[in-house]
């Protein structure tokens, strides 16, 4: 399968789990419908996921910059290495220039959101410019607009509030549960059954979330070196990045998969070095770990020169 054809892929699976996310949020109405004997419970769900939906479609970037204290920049003047970069690779990749935002913060990492091509942003943290060279900034940069490019960021912007809604939602129904035992008096078998769909659902929500994040970053990677047609610049800047292992100071669990790295200090390098990952650690893993990734990518370019 080639580049092009994952990348169409891709944009079917984003829509499919969206589907799955909805169905979650109805299937969780429907348990507590059936627990509270209200029907109207199964109606306020999808309504709540479709309303959901619509919100987290045009709003979802706005809480993202927010939550990572992006500001935008609004000239050329202010970095101007950086705009010069974004916009001629924006042009080579027959991309519209994203709108550019920075980080205050000395560790370096950048991300991607919006919803689609003419409505994208790219935000960098103070740290990268000041630690990477041009050919690695053009790294980071292709492999932020390859998310563009490839449809990766309105999924991967949305599930930032779907993720969190859920969340929120089974929290108070949970939290209201523990309090009040009524149900359980009356149904102990029910209650048992909802306490754990309770726990299930926002777990495997994330767990969507953190698989969402891991197959995109491979693709993004290769698209971003296919964009450059210098592999070697995204591998060293990825291996610059991982040194330094700390946490953004505003490092959010509910935003880490849209970053290149992961912004909370785990470059998941440290479980790499001489032994495999197990399948079961990989589910809670935001990205894949950095050496993997840099070998991914050191491959395809010594299969290129072959």
């Amino acid at each position: 399968m080639t580049l092009y054809q994952t990348s169409s892929l891709n944009i079917l699976k984003t829509w499919l789990l969206m589907s799955l996310f909805l169905v979650l949020i109805i299937a969780f109405g429907f348990v507590m419908s059936a627990y509270y004997g209200n029907i109207n419970i199964i109606y306020g769900a999808i309504i709540f996921s479709l309303a959901l939906n619509f919100f987290s479609y045009f709003f979802s970037d706005k809480i993202a910059l927010s939550i990572n204290g992006a500001n935008e920049i609004k000239s050329r003047s202010v970095h101007t290495e950086l705009w010069n970069v974004v916009e001629n690779l924006s042009i080579t990749a027959g991309l519209p220039m994203p709108r550019l935002y920075i980080i205050d913060d000395p560790i370096p990492n950048a991300f991607a959101t919006g919803r689609n091509e003419n409505n994208s942003a790219v935000a960098v943290t103070n740290g990268l410019l000041l630690i990477l060279n041009k050919s690695e900034l053009e790294g980071v940069i292709a492999h932020e607009l390859s998310h563009i490019k490839n449809k990766d960021i309105l999924i991967q912007t949305i599930v930032v509030v779907l993720v969190g809604a859920i969340a929120m939602i089974s929290e108070l129904f949970l939290r209201f549960n523990i309090f009040n035992n009524d149900g359980q008096k009356k149904n102990p078998i029910l209650f048992i059954f909802v306490l754990v769909a309770m726990i299930l659902v926002p777990i495997a929500a994330s767990i969507i979330r953190l698989a969402i994040s891991r197959k995109r970053e491979f693709l993004a990677d290769s698209s971003g070196a296919l964009l450059t047609r210098y592999p070697e610049g995204l591998a060293n800047a990825l291996q610059k990045i991982s040194q330094y292992n700390q946490p953004l100071k505003h490092a959010h669990a509910a935003t880490a998969h849209m970053y290149i790295v992961n912004p909370l200090g785990l470059s998941g390098d440290k479980n790499d070095k001489d032994e495999k990952v197990s399948w079961f650690s990989k589910l809670f893993m935001t990205h894949p770990s950095v050496s993997e990734r840099v070998r991914a990518l050191l491959g395809e370019t010594m299969s290129e020169k072959k």
